[in-house]
């Protein structure tokens, strides 16, 4: 079994805003598909991976599934495609999406749940008018797919910004323009049989920010990210709040209304993990869902790499269920769906930190972020890594375990162009003196930060289907482990050894960087050391 890290996907692969489903006892997640080096959301067409459920590091990559130029309001047949989600019924399965025009739902079909997926149709009202242009209707998106036990089949849809955002873009837009958002929250319908029919509503399902008094989401009310499930017969709607880094959930009796919030599931910030306030990674929207496999919860999001919100990775971590059929935010970590603190011995990318900070801290990730200040997760040439660590810069990894007192062995690789020093703590507080201080000699990063780096992509080594899907089919699929560094050679870096004891237990490895020029690191690695063996 290979290791098993957050993002859960190759490293090269950007899926955000997954839907992760069980269909013929495998998991697969659907979702967006940045492009690296992208300078908007979405531009790669759809693409379908899954795994085995009892190897959740074996995923397969089935190709392009869908690239929506068939749809009949695809006019220019290039219009990027947003989250999507799946659902089986009838021996079909069914995939609803949004274009980038972002006011209707569109839907594709397949034999195959890699697909690929053909164009079906819209959804409509009986009489053929498309949902979400009826006059003062609420535009459609985002939208989030679910058969009950019972057969019936909703669909949910909604974006509803907030006041703030609403000023900010009528402030970049000409006069009279019309943004024709709400502020409402989201909305739901049943379907007919055909999958496309609106059988009955639209309803209220989730509030937004603007009528929210008095029902108990303030202050987490709903931004976008429709997703609905079902778990000892109750209703979970999972949606990303107008906090954007946090995916929140409400839980109702039946799936058309009456959802109460009920909390936090997942932050890609970490922010109010046990009342944290400030971020301890760079932040950005989030979407995603949850799922139960053998017995175990997960909550799917996704997180943001290379200073942007425009390459995002899948990520996913536990969740213990309460007596009551609630959760407890999930803690960002580096194991994800492994479950449990890692085993020793254990190799890593560095691109598997859960925590990334520069001295002044993290902040929300956006084009405009310092490049010459922050750190960022990046890639080039087919090698990942951590960017850019200056002089205070953190970069955390949750968590591993040892099984007794003892000693451990760590391997760092790293490139600086400055004479540097790494200290290493073993404690999340890192307070106190550090558990060992590395010394970096100075050398030449590998790595073309910077803008550079966002335009590599034509350059890069890294493998990609073509987005045909006449030739990227379930028959031939790429299977496709988690390679710690690619492409990487090994005098591009310096590789750094240091033995620290350890007590029996759990513990979290933190690194902060000291000195002047800039700082690249590429992999870490842990083992015991038996010490009867020379």
């Amino acid at each position: 079994m290979k290791p098993l890290f957050n993002p859960y996907l190759p490293l090269w692969e950007f899926v955000p805003d997954g839907e992760p489903h069980i269909f013929n006892g495998r998991l697969y997640v659907y979702g967006s598909h940045d492009r690296y080096g992208g300078e908007i959301y979405c531009m790669d067409p759809y693409t379908v991976w899954s795994a085995p459920l009892d190897d959740l590091s074996d995923w397969t990559n089935h190709g392009i599934s869908y690239t929506g130029k068939e749809d009949p309001r695809n006019t220019t047949g290039s219009m990027r495609m947003f989250a999507p989600d799946v659902c089986f019924k009838n021996g079909k399965y069914y995939l609803y999406y949004g274009l980038e025009t972002s006011d209707t739902i569109s839907v594709a079909v397949s034999d195959k749940p890699e697909g690929p997926f053909r164009f079906y149709g819209h959804v409509h009202y009986p009489d053929g008018t498309l949902w979400g242009l009826k006059e003062g209707e609420d535009k459609c998106f985002d939208p989030g797919i679910f058969v009950d036990e019972d057969c019936r089949v909703y669909l949910y849809s909604g974006f509803s910004i907030t006041e703030e955002v609403r000023k900010r873009i009528l402030a970049k837009v000409p006069p009279g323009f019309d943004i024709d958002f709400t502020l409402d929250g989201s909305k739901g319908v049943e379907l007919e049989e055909d999958m496309l029919t609106i059988k009955d509503g639209p309803y209220p399902i989730l509030p937004g920010e603007g009528n929210s008094a008095g029902t108990g989401f303030e202050g987490h009310e709903f931004f976008e990210a429709s997703s609905m499930r079902k778990f000892n017969g109750k209703y979970y709607a999972i949606y990303s709040s107008v906090n954007g880094h946090e995916l929140c959930y409400a839980i109702s009796d039946q799936p058309l209304g009456g959802f109460q919030y009920q909390g936090v599931l997942h932050s890609n910030g970490d922010i109010g993990f046990k009342g944290q306030k400030e971020p301890s990674y760079y932040h950005g929207n989030n979407h995603g869902s949850m799922i139960e496999i053998n017995g175990d919860y997960y909550v799917f999001g996704h997180r943001h790499t290379a200073w942007s919100q425009y390459q995002r990775q899948g990520v996913a971590e536990k969740l213990a269920m309460n007596p009551d059929g609630t959760f407890d935010q999930a803690r960002m970590t580096s194991y994800g769906l492994t479950g449990k603190p890692f085993d020793l011995p254990v190799r890593l990318p560095a691109a598997a930190a859960c925590v990334l900070y520069a001295a002044d801290g993290a902040c929300k990730s956006a084009p405009d972020l310092d490049q010459d200040l922050h750190p960022a997760i990046v890639l080039d040439k087919g090698i990942s890594c951590i960017a850019n660590l200056q002089d205070g810069a953190v970069a955390g990894f949750r968590s591993f375990s040892s099984e007794k007192d003892g000693q451990i062995r760590l391997t760092i690789k790293a490139c600086s162009d400055a004479p540097a020093q790494l200290e290493v703590f073993l404690d999340e507080s890192m307070e106190g003196s550090p558990a060992a201080i590395l010394p970096i000699p100075a050398g030449k990063p590998q790595l073309s930060v910077g803008p550079s780096a966002l335009q590599a992509k034509e350059e890069s080594q890294i493998p990609k289907p073509e987005p045909d899907p006449a030739q990227t089919s379930s028959d031939q699929p790429e299977k496709a482990g988690q390679s710690s560094l690619l492409a990487i050679q090994p005098d591009q870096y310096q590789t750094i050894s240091v033995i620290l004891p350890v007590k029996q237990g759990t513990f979290p490895l933190f690194i902060r960087k000291k000195g002047a020029g800039r700082l690249d690191l590429y992999e870490i690695a842990l083992e015991a050391i038996d010490p009867d063996v020379n």
